[in-house]
Protein backbone atom coordinates (compact mmCIF):
# COMPACT_ATOMS: atom_id res chain seq x y z
CA UNK A 1 0.00 0.00 0.00
CA UNK A 2 2.73 2.46 1.00
CA UNK A 3 4.84 1.58 -2.04
CA UNK A 4 1.85 2.24 -4.32
CA UNK A 5 1.29 5.63 -2.68
CA UNK A 6 4.95 6.49 -3.17
CA UNK A 7 4.87 5.66 -6.88
CA UNK A 8 1.62 7.61 -7.44
CA UNK A 9 2.91 10.65 -5.55
CA UNK A 10 6.26 10.46 -7.36
CA UNK A 11 4.64 10.42 -10.80
CA UNK A 12 2.26 13.26 -9.86
CA UNK A 13 5.17 15.27 -8.50
CA UNK A 14 7.27 14.85 -11.63
CA UNK A 15 4.32 16.00 -13.73
CA UNK A 16 3.70 19.09 -11.56
CA UNK A 17 7.38 20.08 -11.51
CA UNK A 18 7.55 19.70 -15.30
CA UNK A 19 4.50 21.95 -15.84
CA UNK A 20 5.84 24.53 -13.39
CA UNK A 21 9.32 24.59 -14.91
CA UNK A 22 8.03 24.94 -18.46
CA UNK A 23 5.95 27.97 -17.42
CA UNK A 24 8.48 29.41 -14.95
CA UNK A 25 8.75 32.75 -16.79
CA UNK A 26 5.07 33.43 -16.07
CA UNK A 27 5.65 33.54 -12.30
CA UNK A 28 7.50 35.76 -9.85
CA UNK A 29 10.97 34.33 -9.28
CA UNK A 30 11.14 34.13 -5.48
CA UNK A 31 7.79 32.42 -4.96
CA UNK A 32 8.32 30.16 -7.99
CA UNK A 33 11.67 28.78 -6.84
CA UNK A 34 10.54 28.41 -3.22
CA UNK A 35 7.50 26.39 -4.27
CA UNK A 36 9.63 24.45 -6.76
CA UNK A 37 12.17 23.74 -4.00
CA UNK A 38 9.40 22.66 -1.67
CA UNK A 39 7.92 20.21 -4.17
CA UNK A 40 11.36 18.94 -5.23
CA UNK A 41 12.25 18.22 -1.60
CA UNK A 42 9.02 16.22 -1.34
CA UNK A 43 10.05 14.15 -4.35
CA UNK A 44 13.44 13.46 -2.75
CA UNK A 45 11.67 12.45 0.45
CA UNK A 46 9.39 10.06 -1.44
CA UNK A 47 12.27 8.57 -3.43
CA UNK A 48 14.81 8.27 -0.62
CA UNK A 49 12.88 8.11 2.64
CA UNK A 50 14.96 6.36 5.32
CA UNK A 51 12.25 3.98 6.45
CA UNK A 52 10.72 3.22 3.04
CA UNK A 53 13.36 3.77 0.36
CA UNK A 54 11.59 3.19 -2.94
CA UNK A 55 14.72 2.26 -4.94
CA UNK A 56 17.31 0.80 -2.56
CA UNK A 57 15.96 -1.16 0.38
CA UNK A 58 17.45 -0.72 3.88
CA UNK A 59 19.43 2.34 2.78
CA UNK A 60 19.57 5.37 5.09
CA UNK A 61 19.53 8.54 2.94
CA UNK A 62 18.90 10.86 5.89
CA UNK A 63 19.23 14.04 3.81
CA UNK A 64 15.97 13.17 2.05
CA UNK A 65 13.78 14.36 4.86
CA UNK A 66 10.28 15.84 5.04
CA UNK A 67 11.46 18.79 7.16
CA UNK A 68 13.09 20.47 4.14
CA UNK A 69 9.66 20.60 2.50
CA UNK A 70 8.23 22.42 5.54
CA UNK A 71 10.92 25.13 5.53
CA UNK A 72 10.51 25.78 1.80
CA UNK A 73 6.72 25.89 2.22
CA UNK A 74 7.03 28.36 5.10
CA UNK A 75 9.29 30.67 3.05
CA UNK A 76 7.05 30.33 0.01
CA UNK A 77 4.07 31.52 2.05
CA UNK A 78 6.07 34.46 3.48
CA UNK A 79 6.99 35.67 0.00
CA UNK A 80 3.53 34.95 -1.42
CA UNK A 81 2.03 37.08 1.36
CA UNK A 82 4.54 39.95 1.10
CA UNK A 83 4.57 40.02 -2.71
CA UNK A 84 8.37 40.40 -2.76
CA UNK A 85 10.06 39.16 -5.91
CA UNK A 86 13.68 39.07 -4.72
CA UNK A 87 14.88 36.52 -2.18
CA UNK A 88 16.60 38.07 0.85
CA UNK A 89 19.85 36.31 1.78
CA UNK A 90 19.01 36.76 5.46
CA UNK A 91 16.07 34.38 5.03
CA UNK A 92 18.58 31.55 4.56
CA UNK A 93 18.73 31.55 8.37
CA UNK A 94 15.37 29.76 8.37
CA UNK A 95 17.23 26.68 7.11
CA UNK A 96 19.34 26.49 10.30
CA UNK A 97 16.94 23.97 11.94
CA UNK A 98 17.33 21.79 8.81
CA UNK A 99 21.12 21.95 9.04
CA UNK A 100 20.95 21.02 12.73
CA UNK A 101 18.50 18.21 12.01
CA UNK A 102 20.59 16.78 9.16
CA UNK A 103 23.72 16.98 11.32
CA UNK A 104 21.99 15.13 14.14
CA UNK A 105 20.76 12.47 11.72
CA UNK A 106 24.35 12.00 10.52
CA UNK A 107 25.58 11.66 14.09
CA UNK A 108 22.86 9.13 14.93
CA UNK A 109 23.97 6.85 12.08
CA UNK A 110 27.38 6.44 13.76
CA UNK A 111 26.04 6.07 17.30
CA UNK A 112 26.05 2.58 18.76
CA UNK A 113 23.30 3.49 21.20
CA UNK A 114 20.91 6.41 21.55
CA UNK A 115 22.23 9.57 23.16
CA UNK A 116 19.83 11.69 25.24
CA UNK A 117 21.43 15.02 24.30
CA UNK A 118 21.27 14.19 20.59
CA UNK A 119 17.61 13.16 20.94
CA UNK A 120 16.76 16.43 22.71
CA UNK A 121 18.36 18.49 19.91
CA UNK A 122 16.44 16.43 17.36
CA UNK A 123 13.14 17.08 19.11
CA UNK A 124 13.96 20.82 19.36
CA UNK A 125 14.58 21.03 15.61
CA UNK A 126 11.34 19.12 14.92
CA UNK A 127 9.47 21.66 17.07
CA UNK A 128 10.99 24.45 14.94
CA UNK A 129 9.38 22.90 11.85
CA UNK A 130 6.10 22.62 13.73
CA UNK A 131 6.42 26.32 14.59
CA UNK A 132 6.81 27.14 10.86
CA UNK A 133 3.58 25.30 10.09
CA UNK A 134 1.70 26.92 12.97
CA UNK A 135 2.93 30.35 11.86
CA UNK A 136 1.42 29.74 8.41
CA UNK A 137 -1.90 28.60 9.91
CA UNK A 138 -2.06 31.51 12.37
CA UNK A 139 -1.34 34.07 9.65
CA UNK A 140 -4.06 32.70 7.35
CA UNK A 141 -6.66 32.48 10.12
CA UNK A 142 -5.99 35.95 11.58
CA UNK A 143 -6.02 37.61 8.16
CA UNK A 144 -9.29 35.84 7.31
CA UNK A 145 -8.06 35.35 3.75
CA UNK A 146 -8.27 31.75 2.63
CA UNK A 147 -5.13 30.34 1.08
CA UNK A 148 -4.71 26.89 -0.45
CA UNK A 149 -1.68 26.14 1.77
CA UNK A 150 -3.88 25.87 4.87
CA UNK A 151 -5.47 22.65 3.57
CA UNK A 152 -2.05 21.01 3.78
CA UNK A 153 -0.45 22.97 6.61
CA UNK A 154 -3.07 21.84 9.15
CA UNK A 155 -2.87 18.06 8.56
CA UNK A 156 0.94 18.16 8.26
CA UNK A 157 1.15 20.22 11.47
CA UNK A 158 -1.00 17.63 13.26
CA UNK A 159 1.21 14.80 11.98
CA UNK A 160 4.40 16.62 13.01
CA UNK A 161 2.95 17.42 16.44
CA UNK A 162 1.96 13.82 17.13
CA UNK A 163 5.27 12.54 15.74
CA UNK A 164 7.10 14.92 18.10
CA UNK A 165 5.01 13.63 21.00
CA UNK A 166 6.04 10.10 20.08
CA UNK A 167 9.71 11.11 19.92
CA UNK A 168 9.45 12.71 23.37
CA UNK A 169 7.76 9.61 24.80
CA UNK A 170 10.38 7.37 23.19
CA UNK A 171 13.26 9.51 24.50
CA UNK A 172 12.06 9.15 28.07
CA UNK A 173 11.30 5.44 27.77
CA UNK A 174 7.53 5.75 27.67
CA UNK A 175 5.04 3.93 25.42
CA UNK A 176 4.51 5.61 22.02
CA UNK A 177 1.17 6.39 20.42
CA UNK A 178 0.61 3.32 18.20
CA UNK A 179 -1.33 5.18 15.51
CA UNK A 180 1.57 7.57 14.92
CA UNK A 181 4.65 5.41 14.89
CA UNK A 182 7.20 6.00 12.11
CA UNK A 183 5.52 3.64 9.64
CA UNK A 184 2.02 5.11 10.08
CA UNK A 185 3.37 8.66 10.09
CA UNK A 186 4.98 8.07 6.69
CA UNK A 187 1.76 6.62 5.28
CA UNK A 188 -0.38 9.52 6.48
CA UNK A 189 2.18 12.07 5.28
CA UNK A 190 2.34 10.48 1.84
CA UNK A 191 -1.46 10.59 1.58
CA UNK A 192 -1.39 14.34 2.27
CA UNK A 193 1.50 14.86 -0.15
CA UNK A 194 -0.16 12.82 -2.92
CA UNK A 195 -3.27 14.97 -2.56
CA UNK A 196 -1.10 18.11 -2.54
CA UNK A 197 0.39 17.17 -5.91
CA UNK A 198 -3.04 16.28 -7.30
CA UNK A 199 -4.47 19.59 -6.07
CA UNK A 200 -1.66 21.69 -7.59
CA UNK A 201 -1.79 19.77 -10.89
CA UNK A 202 -5.56 20.34 -11.11
CA UNK A 203 -5.16 24.07 -10.41
CA UNK A 204 -2.29 24.49 -12.88
CA UNK A 205 -4.18 22.76 -15.67
CA UNK A 206 -7.12 25.05 -14.95
CA UNK A 207 -4.81 28.09 -15.32
CA UNK A 208 -5.54 29.05 -11.72
CA UNK A 209 -3.74 32.22 -10.63
CA UNK A 210 -3.93 31.48 -6.90
CA UNK A 211 -1.19 28.84 -6.88
CA UNK A 212 1.63 31.24 -7.76
CA UNK A 213 1.67 35.03 -8.22
CA UNK A 214 2.30 35.80 -11.87
CA UNK A 215 4.88 38.19 -13.25
CA UNK A 216 3.32 41.50 -14.15
CA UNK A 217 3.79 42.18 -17.85
CA UNK A 218 4.98 45.72 -18.41
CA UNK A 219 3.05 47.69 -20.99
CA UNK A 220 6.36 49.37 -21.84
CA UNK A 221 8.24 46.18 -22.75
CA UNK A 222 8.78 47.38 -26.35
CA UNK A 223 10.04 50.79 -25.28
CA UNK A 224 13.11 52.30 -26.98
CA UNK A 225 14.19 54.21 -23.89
CA UNK A 226 17.77 53.68 -22.75
CA UNK A 227 19.31 54.46 -19.37
CA UNK A 228 20.78 57.78 -20.54
CA UNK A 229 17.41 59.04 -21.82
CA UNK A 230 15.65 57.84 -18.69
CA UNK A 231 17.96 59.88 -16.43
CA UNK A 232 17.68 62.90 -18.71
CA UNK A 233 13.87 62.78 -18.76
CA UNK A 234 13.71 62.30 -14.99
CA UNK A 235 15.88 65.39 -14.49
CA UNK A 236 13.78 67.39 -16.98
CA UNK A 237 10.54 66.45 -15.24
CA UNK A 238 11.85 67.37 -11.80
CA UNK A 239 13.26 70.65 -13.09
CA UNK A 240 9.92 71.51 -14.75
CA UNK A 241 8.30 71.29 -11.33
CA UNK A 242 10.98 72.67 -9.01
CA UNK A 243 12.26 75.48 -11.25
CA UNK A 244 9.47 76.23 -13.75
CA UNK A 245 6.68 75.32 -11.30
CA UNK A 246 4.41 74.02 -14.05
CA UNK A 247 2.14 72.52 -11.40
CA UNK A 248 0.77 75.99 -10.62
CA UNK A 249 -1.29 75.70 -13.78
CA UNK A 250 -4.55 74.12 -12.54
CA UNK A 251 -5.28 72.82 -16.04
CA UNK A 252 -1.86 71.26 -16.52
CA UNK A 253 -1.97 68.03 -18.56
CA UNK A 254 0.59 65.50 -19.65
CA UNK A 255 0.27 66.90 -23.17
CA UNK A 256 1.26 70.35 -21.87
CA UNK A 257 4.36 68.94 -20.18
CA UNK A 258 5.19 66.92 -23.28
CA UNK A 259 5.10 70.02 -25.46
CA UNK A 260 7.01 72.13 -22.94
CA UNK A 261 9.84 69.61 -22.50
CA UNK A 262 9.72 68.19 -26.04
CA UNK A 263 9.38 64.66 -24.63
CA UNK A 264 6.87 62.21 -26.17
CA UNK A 265 3.97 61.80 -23.76
CA UNK A 266 4.32 57.99 -23.70
CA UNK A 267 7.91 58.39 -22.48
CA UNK A 268 6.75 60.74 -19.71
CA UNK A 269 4.26 58.11 -18.56
CA UNK A 270 6.88 55.37 -18.75
CA UNK A 271 9.51 57.29 -16.79
CA UNK A 272 7.02 58.26 -14.09
CA UNK A 273 5.36 54.84 -13.78
CA UNK A 274 8.37 52.55 -14.23
CA UNK A 275 11.32 54.55 -12.92
CA UNK A 276 9.86 57.07 -10.48
CA UNK A 277 7.12 54.81 -9.10
CA UNK A 278 4.35 57.38 -9.46
CA UNK A 279 1.67 58.57 -11.88
CA UNK A 280 1.52 61.91 -13.66
CA UNK A 281 -1.29 63.20 -11.46
CA UNK A 282 0.38 62.09 -8.22
CA UNK A 283 3.65 63.62 -9.40
CA UNK A 284 2.21 67.11 -9.85
CA UNK A 285 -0.12 66.90 -6.84
CA UNK A 286 2.78 66.16 -4.51
CA UNK A 287 4.46 69.39 -5.61
CA UNK A 288 1.19 71.28 -5.17
CA UNK A 289 0.82 70.01 -1.60
CA UNK A 290 4.39 71.03 -0.72
CA UNK A 291 3.87 74.45 -2.30
CA UNK A 292 0.66 74.87 -0.30
CA UNK A 293 2.51 74.06 2.94
CA UNK A 294 5.34 76.49 2.15
CA UNK A 295 2.85 79.28 1.51
CA UNK A 296 0.82 78.38 4.60
CA UNK A 297 3.95 78.81 6.73
CA UNK A 298 4.59 82.24 5.21
CA UNK A 299 3.04 84.96 7.39
CA UNK A 300 2.47 87.13 4.32
CA UNK A 301 -0.32 84.72 3.30
CA UNK A 302 -2.23 84.90 6.60
CA UNK A 303 -5.00 86.96 5.00
CA UNK A 304 -5.72 84.18 2.47
CA UNK A 305 -8.16 81.34 3.17
CA UNK A 306 -6.96 77.75 2.88
CA UNK A 307 -8.98 77.32 -0.29
CA UNK A 308 -7.54 80.54 -1.68
CA UNK A 309 -3.99 79.27 -1.22
CA UNK A 310 -4.96 75.85 -2.59
CA UNK A 311 -6.44 77.39 -5.72
CA UNK A 312 -3.35 79.51 -6.17
CA UNK A 313 -1.04 76.47 -6.18
CA UNK A 314 -3.04 74.56 -8.78
CA UNK A 315 -5.93 72.76 -7.08
CA UNK A 316 -9.33 73.00 -8.77
CA UNK A 317 -11.81 72.35 -5.96
CA UNK A 318 -12.08 72.15 -2.18
CA UNK A 319 -13.10 68.48 -2.15
CA UNK A 320 -10.23 67.27 -4.35
CA UNK A 321 -7.76 69.46 -2.44
CA UNK A 322 -8.84 68.05 0.93
CA UNK A 323 -8.70 64.45 -0.30
CA UNK A 324 -5.28 64.85 -1.94
CA UNK A 325 -3.78 66.71 1.03
CA UNK A 326 -4.95 64.04 3.48
CA UNK A 327 -3.57 61.32 1.19
CA UNK A 328 -0.07 62.78 1.45
CA UNK A 329 -0.05 64.19 4.98
CA UNK A 330 -2.58 62.05 6.84
CA UNK A 331 -4.41 65.18 8.07
CA UNK A 332 -6.95 67.57 6.61
CA UNK A 333 -5.59 71.04 5.70
CA UNK A 334 -7.39 72.52 8.71
CA UNK A 335 -5.89 69.94 11.08
CA UNK A 336 -2.46 70.49 9.60
CA UNK A 337 -2.72 74.27 10.06
CA UNK A 338 -3.44 73.74 13.77
CA UNK A 339 -0.16 71.85 14.14
CA UNK A 340 1.68 74.97 12.99
CA UNK A 341 0.20 77.19 15.70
Amino acid sequence: MLKTLQIIALLQGLFVLSVLFINRKDYKKATFWLLFGSLLSVLLYIAGDDENNIFVQDTDWFLFDSSLFVTFLFLFFRYYKSGKDKFAKLDCLFFIPNIIYFTIEGIEINLVKENLLVEIFEIASELAFLFYLLAIIYSIITNKNKHWIIYFAIPIAILFALSSVNDILKTFGMAELPLFNDQNFNTYLLLVIAFLFYFIAFKLLGKNKDILPRTEMSKYKNSNLNSKLIEQYKADLVRSMEIDKLYLNNKLSIVDVSEKLNIPRQYISEVLNEYMDTSFQDFINEYRVEEFINRLKNDQNNHFTLLGIATDVGFNSKSSFNAIFKKYKGLTPTQYKKTLL
